[in-house]
């Protein structure tokens, strides 16, 4: 994935590349803030991705245009974020996800179900 990583010169940058991934900043803006007109939130966002301007995306709104990018398999901006910390990353596919929900789960279980009987003989110790 390295290989393929464009250069961004800035966090704006790379993100403004997943936004015009995603459709431009009208298409973007109104899924951020339904609840303006699409021209108020394409200001919005655009303003939020000027580095000149005060105005910034709050981490959630970040993390959704990335997962929105994901989604469209554009993982650019993401890897670029990563590698600037000195991450790699590789996106998961979808069973990769499956299947660690399934282990989480599973290791649950088993801890609760040994967790049960000794809370239960600590009770029954206390009521004795």
């Amino acid at each position: 994935m390295q290989a393929e990583m464009p250069f961004y010169e800035s966090p704006e940058q790379a993100m403004t590349a997943a936004v015009q991934h995603l459709g431009g900043a009208k298409q973007v803006g109104v899924l951020l803030w339904p609840d303006k007109t699409p021209d108020s939130a394409r200001t919005r966002l655009l303003d939020c991705l000027n580095p000149a301007r005060a105005e910034r995306l709050d981490m959630s709104e970040a993390m959704f245009i990335l997962k929105k990018a994901k989604e469209r398999g554009f993982h650019t901006p993401f890897a670029w974020f990563a590698a600037e910390i000195g991450y790699e990353a590789r996106p998961i596919t979808q069973a990769e996800e499956q299947d660690r929900l399934t282990q989480v789960i599973d290791n649950a279980t088993r801890t609760l179900a040994a967790a049960l009987p000794m809370l239960e003989r600590m009770q029954r110790a206390r009521a004795a």
